[in-house]
């Protein structure tokens, strides 16, 4: 028996609805028509956007601490792609002491510099002492020793300077499509600035890295322009010290001379570079002033044949018959005698395996492996 349907209360439904909303407030909204609908405005847009910034043309981000990478590789390429263009297959590198002025034909004052880079002078307390103040019995007797320091210094300025010129005279003798053994410095001022005004008055083309300091700075005026660089990173800048040099000067300096000799004297200690390298310690009264490498082979430190790695020289031209006898030994026999012809022009098998590009750029250091 079919039970019979009773008809639909619609009150009932009505309160079925409110009791399920109020449970479920959620299908509030969509059981109740007189919600008005989400208006979808036309009238006003946003205003337009301009174009994001490139990211290499963007300084925030290559200033910031995640754009260190790049611009760590910038300070490889971009001195990589100038020394190629200036066709430069070598350097021999000068170090020594940036707070030290040269002494000039008609000015003999001498001015010692306030810090490494810096173009302040010292405070006057620890400036030499001038003639006058030592005869009056003024100077103090730290301005008396920096006084007979000062004329020392100023001598290795000059010595520098003529180093630099016999060496540049030299090298722009030598039959080549590139320039080699081209002087390079720091970029700065005293025995800096010495080897490239030496250079420069050579006609050859010179060098300076420059490193950006706290300090006011400024690079030597005797730097070939197109080879004048800017470093931000100091181990970038010392690669390139490293990297092209076949030679090494060592002038009288302080904490930044003896950083760099004495890494570049590990470097050929250590058998790190795959070449020779020639290293001319000049001015053996200082040096061994400073430093006793005895002691280090008598206590064990190094080995005798340590001391080796590089020679003392005392002046200007003894210096250059070191330098010059290094070169052509190590580089310019080996090279003729590997088949280049004496205008340099490279031999079919030479260029095996090496682009013309690769061959005229320059020629960077190899490690061992």
């Amino acid at each position: 028996m079919n039970e019979k349907q009773e008809p639909q209360n619609p009150a009932s439904s009505e309160n079925q609805s409110q009791t399920a909303s109020a449970a479920d407030p959620s299908l509030k909204s969509s059981l109740s028509p007189d919600l008005p609908a989400a208006k979808i405005s036309g009238n006003n847009p946003p205003p337009p956007l301009e174009a994001a910034p490139l990211a290499y043309e963007n300084p925030s981000f290559l200033n910031s601490a995640d754009g260190r990478l790049i611009r760590i590789m910038a300070e490889y390429a971009e001195p990589l792609a100038r020394f190629r263009k200036e066709q430069i297959q070598d350097t021999v590198v000068f170090f020594g002491s940036a707070r030290f002025r040269g002494r000039e034909e008609a000015d003999h004052a001498l001015e010692l510099l306030e810090n490494t880079g810096a173009t302040r002078p010292a405070p006057r307390e620890e400036q030499p002492a001038s003639i006058p103040q030592i005869v009056e019995g003024t100077a103090t007797d730290l301005q008396r020793k920096r006084a007979v320091a000062a004329v020392q210094m100023a001598r290795y300025y000059e010595d520098a300077r003529r180093l630099a010129q016999l060496l540049t005279g030299w090298a722009r003798t030598i039959p080549s499509r590139r320039h080699r053994f081209v002087v390079t410095s720091g970029g700065g001022p005293g025995i800096m600035e010495a080897a490239n005004r030496g250079a420069h008055e050579a006609g050859g083309k010179t060098i300076g890295l420059n490193i950006r300091l706290p300090f006011e700075q400024a690079p030597n005026p005797y730097i070939t322009p197109s080879l004048n660089f800017e470093f931000h990173y100091f181990f970038m800048r010392k690669l390139w010290f490293a990297y092209l040099s076949k030679a090494l000067v060592v002038f009288p300096g302080g904490f930044g001379t003896l950083d760099e000799m004495f890494e570049v004297l590990t470097l050929a200690q250590t058998q790190k570079l795959a070449k020779k390298i020639t290293v001319v310690v000049y001015g053996p009264e200082y040096w061994k002033k400073i430093f006793n490498l005895q002691a280090l082979v008598d206590t064990g430190a190094i080995s005798p044949k340590d001391l080796e790695l590089f020679q003392f020289a005392d002046t200007p031209e003894q210096a250059f018959e070191m330098l010059k006898k290094g070169l052509t030994e190590n580089y310019l026999i080996p090279e003729a005698s590997a088949g280049k012809l004496p205008d340099r022009t490279p031999q079919p098998e030479l260029l095996s395996g090496m682009s013309l590009d690769e061959f005229l750029g320059p020629d960077l250091a190899k490690t061992r492996k």
